[in-house]
């Protein structure tokens, strides 16, 4: 008789019919964000529209056109995007992509140091009652801290040590990150049936065989839903690393330099780099699930 292997769940279907929703979505708020810059820009514009006339074109064009906006078009994030991007080299000063780099450089760090720091958590705590017990209330405790409160004590600490850089931002991000994957592994590793369990326990498994035969690989989606959410958190936590220290590079130093001198636009370009790149990375953990799902045999 063979032992029952672990369940492993279909793979997640494609979203069918999901284009048309997103899309209306998406249009309902590039219609909203230019109403509400019309007021909330009215007063940097007021005056230059007196001046053309005070017109609905003059309106519409000042309040979309502003050099320092309170509220920039989409239009205009768009173009600082572009010229951020595409119109310089990737290594030069204004390169989003290079600020993009030195922010995902810690974020990747951050992230794998932090995933294996919860893996080997939650192995802890689910093979341990007393580390179960004494452990949990702490990780849990842990998050309720600020980071923004945190964030400045590790780079003082750290610097105090001779430690800057890249390594006081990845370890943000990894304080950021382990909680979900600790959590979720342990929702994971304790997630096989009592009968699976059971039957190893009458083979005379040892721990480590039903830890790597069982629980492992019954762990697997749930791994995965965590580290989608540890990623991003992780890019969360380099951008907020790079705000104490007054970075010349990264994505938290282009929203402190546009800030400086009151470049919005600059801000919300920045804003959007990040988002873009959390999508990027959420849909990558994505792709290795679909393929690690796949290769272990899961339905499509």
């Amino acid at each position: 008789m063979k032992t029952e292997a672990a369940a492993v769940p279909s793979l997640p279907a494609r979203g069918e019919g999901q284009a048309f929703p997103v899309a209306v979505i998406c249009l309902v708020i590039l219609v909203v964000w230019y109403i509400a810059a019309i007021p909330m820009n009215w007063v940097v514009t007021e005056s230059k529209i007196a001046a053309a006339g005070g017109g609905a074109a003059d309106i519409l064009y000042y309040s979309w056109n502003e050099q320092r906006p309170v509220i920039p078009a989409p239009h205009q994030i768009m173009m600082e995007l572009w010229n951020a991007v595409f119109m310089v080299k990737p290594w030069a000063v204004k390169s989003l992509l290079y600020h993009g780099w030195v922010t995902l450089s810690s974020t990747l760090l951050g992230f794998v140091l932090g995933s294996l720091f919860g893996i080997a958590l939650a192995i802890a705590i689910v093979h341990s009652t007393f580390l179960s017990k004494s452990l949990m209330p702490w990780i849990v405790a842990s998050q309720t801290i600020p980071i923004l409160a945190i964030a400045p004590m590790v780079i003082v600490v750290l610097g105090s040590l001779g430690f800057t850089g890249l390594l006081p931002k990845s370890l943000i991000s990894m304080y950021l990150c382990f909680f979900p994957v600790t959590i979720g592994m342990v929702k994971g590793l304790t997630s096989p049936d009592p009968m699976q369990l059971d039957l190893m326990r009458t083979y005379n498994a040892s721990a480590s065989d039903v830890l790597w035969k069982l629980r492992f690989p019954s762990s697997v989606p749930f791994l995965f839903t965590s580290l989608k959410v540890a990623v991003a958190i992780a890019l969360t936590g380099a951008i907020v690393g790079e705000l104490p220290t007054g970075a010349v590079a990264g994505i938290g130093a282009r929203l402190l330099q546009g800030s400086y001198y009151g470049q919005t636009v600059q801000i919300w370009a920045a804003l959007f780099m990040g988002s873009f790149l959390a999508a990027g990375l959420v849909w990558l953990v994505g792709v290795a699930e679909r393929i690690v799902l796949k290769r272990m045999g899961a339905r499509p």
